[in-house]
């Protein structure tokens, strides 16, 4: 297993007297998994990401950093740290300037970074999460879920090998969230190891591939989702439930009496599994880029007009804002949903995410649907 993080046995508590937090705590975290961490309010999820970046120093136990342990000097630390980037629940403990363009530039300045390469990591982290024009505005004018993306974006400049978030689509709207894990995908697709920690079941589910639980300051489970919530029991122990999902394939695979294997983790996965069409609907795949995605948008609608249009992707979601299309958010899932249901369909795309797509494709398989797709442009 390549790990970017391995805890062995450590032991922390806030003072000597206290109970440990952290008791004979032991997890690995490999390189360029998707990773969520789950557990109810005290079961040491924070504590753990605190131990992660350095803030926490075990009083026994070892933190190893690719293979090294970390050293808890000013040097050791500053390493660690430049190249862990986390987003906090709460955006307003991690700002640090009044001015957006500001506090993005800190994380990267402060690690010594010219000023013409912090502009232009400035300038992407504000695209990233479509706060472009928006730089020069007080923090104290911007809502709460507009924080929240300024400290993505701080934490995204920094360009990071791990990305921790904590709680990443709190306190945002429904499209706003449906973002930041696009973000969280792109991160992933771009070889950073991304950790989520999060109070939502079905949004861990559908995204990640390993799942942690922890419970009273242990690991309760590491693996497949899949595995932790077919064991009930392990679920109510940790004070979680199944995600909706999952309990609705256990339930509809009961009364037709078929294996709940494999699982479902999204809406089209679940369609194709219990009401698929007899035949696929195209899908026609569009990668396109800022520069061409109005061009090419353009283009396809005009040979494919009978089909639903959905978008995937913060860039052409933004260039393509004011155009009759009927999936602007989560238009990956209701494309596929839609070819399932036998009807066709136009999905136009951020390029990098062509590995999500192939990705769903190949699930579909699993559940007998062969996808009829062509990719144009």
């Amino acid at each position: 297993m390549d790990s970017v993080f391995e805890l062995k046995d450590v032991v922390f508590a806030y003072n000597q007297t206290a109970e440990p937090i952290l008791n004979g705590f032991s997890l690995e975290i490999e390189r360029g998994v998707r990773t969520s961490i789950l557990g109810c309010n005290g079961a040491g999820k924070t504590t753990f990401f605190n131990t992660l970046t350095g803030v926490n120093k075990p009083q026994s136990g070892e933190v190893l950093f690719n293979g090294n342990p970390v050293e808890y000097t000013k040097k050791g630390l500053m390493d660690l740290r430049s190249n862990v980037a986390v987003v906090l629940q709460n955006p307003d403990e991690q700002i640090f300037c009044s001015l957006v363009e500001e506090d993005i530039a800190f994380g990267p300045l402060n690690i010594g970074l010219d000023r013409e390469e912090v502009e232009r990591r400035v300038d992407r982290a504000l695209k990233d999460v479509r706060l472009i024009g928006l730089n020069r505005r007080p923090l104290q004018q911007l809502s709460g879920g507009q924080r929240k993306r300024v400290a993505i974006a701080g934490a995204l400049a920094m360009q990071p090998d791990i990305l921790i978030m904590d709680e990443p689509t709190a306190g945002l709207d429904p499209q706003a969230a449906v973002e930041v894990m696009e973000l969280a995908e792109k991160m992933s697709l771009k070889g950073v190891t991304v950790l989520i920690s999060t109070h939502d079941i079905d949004l861990a589910y559908k995204w990640a591939e390993t799942t942690n639980v922890f419970r009273n300051g242990a690991v309760a489970f590491r693996g497949n989702g899949d595995e932790f919530y077919s064991d009930i029991d392990n679920v109510y122990s940790c004070g979680l439930l199944a995600p909706s999902i999952f309990t609705m394939n256990k339930d509809v695979s009961a009364i037709k009496g078929m294996d709940p294997k494999p699982y479902p983790h999204n809406m089209c996965e679940i369609t194709a599994k219990f009401g698929g069409s007899k035949r696929s609907g195209k899908i026609y795949m569009v990668p396109a880029e800022a520069e061409n995605a109005v061009s090419k948008y353009e283009e396809v609608v005009k040979d494919a007009k009978d089909s639903t249009v959905g978008i995937y992707g913060s860039e052409v979601r933004f260039e393509l804002q004011d155009k009759d299309i009927e999936f602007m958010f989560e238009g990956l899932d209701y494309c596929f949903t839609q070819a399932v249901k036998g009807k066709d369909t136009i999905l136009i795309y951020d390029s990098i995410y062509a590995p999500t797509i192939q990705r769903q494709i190949d699930r579909l398989k699993e559940f007998g649907f062969d996808a009829d797709t062509e990719v144009v442009g």
